[in-house]
């Protein structure tokens, strides 16, 4: 259902890069971001959040690593709020946090997306590329490959895998949240959102095995005491109206079951209460946005 016939291949305007460098990036990067950086490397990509003091969420991460440069790829409207966010915690460490406004994100995917690029299919695999990295996406080996490089780089890699580049941001989108994966700020609330319930655990998103980081206290305690009571959960609906609009309530008759976050025709994200999706299935009766009856659909990579 999530799968195309063959790789299509678009850039993502709405995603742009923070390039890092110097002797102390990885140390830095492992005292605040939400993911074990000792497991960055040229082969290896990760997926990672800024968070609060308190756990809450600032800023997803998708890292790779070109050559000694660590390139961040993030939301373009927020990059420089990022960017801005790292610098308060440099201090003395020896490094440098510029915008990598010659690089350019992509993504390849559909079936035999990874393989037609050379890589082997695991999520967060990642090779070399001139002047950047191409990799599995590190949440999810179905969301397929990105590239971060010049964009002459990549239409050069894509013309030797014989794959079109084309317009196909809508295409993504659509993709990714039939898989149920969230968006950025788009499906996590910015200051309010929890990465649990975000299901950033799931997506290879946050380690607990790692050292102290930025908002880890609440995050381990939330993992350990299993107080997680809503999630992220793909909603099917009519896709002949209009998609629920984000911040939208979600309701079991006049009871709260969550609220919309984004969505297109027929398909969206939504961070719903456990219970109530519980209470529903029971009941049989449906959620509501509104006039539009919603459907939960547990992602295939969440475990319960």
């Amino acid at each position: 259902m999530t799968q195309t016939s063959s790789p299509i291949a678009t850039l993502l305007p709405g995603r742009a890069v923070l390039a890092l460098t110097g002797t102390e990036v990885a140390a830095f990067l492992q005292g605040l971001v939400s993911n074990d950086t000792a497991l960055l490397s040229p082969a290896h990509a990760l997926y990672a959040a800024l968070l609060t003091p308190q756990g809450k969420f600032l800023h997803e991460l998708i890292l790779a690593q070109a050559g000694e440069t660590v390139l961040i790829d993030t939301e373009a409207a927020r990059r420089a709020d990022l960017a801005r966010r790292l610098a308060m915690y440099r201090l003395r460490a020896k490094i440098a946090i510029a915008p990598a406004d010659d690089l350019v994100v992509a993504v390849v995917f559909g079936e035999g997306a990874t393989a037609a690029l050379g890589l082997d299919g695991l999520a967060g695999a990642a090779r070399a590329l001139e002047g950047g990295v191409a990799f599995v996406d590190p949440r999810l080996d179905a969301l397929g490959a990105r590239l971060i490089a010049p964009r002459a780089t990549i239409l050069s890699v894509l013309a030797a895998a014989g794959i079109a580049l084309r317009d196909g941001e809508a295409q993504f989108d659509r993709h990714r949240l039939l898989l149920g994966v969230p968006d950025g700020s788009r499906d996590i609330p910015v200051d309010k959102g929890f990465l649990l319930e975000a299901n950033f655990e799931e997506l290879n998103g946050v380690s607990f095995t790692k050292g102290c980081y930025v908002g880890q206290e609440l995050t381990a305690r939330t993992k350990h005491r299993g107080t997680i009571r809503k999630r992220l959960f793909r909603v099917d609906f009519d896709p002949g109206v209009p998609p629920p609009l984000p911040d939208s309530p979600v309701l079991l008759g006049d009871r709260d079951a969550g609220t919309m976050r984004s969505a297109v025709a027929g398909t969206g994200i939504a961070l719903l209460r456990l219970e109530e999706i519980e209470k529903a299935a029971d009941d049989g009766r449906p959620l509501t946005v509104g006039d539009v009856a919603v459907t939960p659909v547990k992602p295939a990579f969440l475990v319960l």
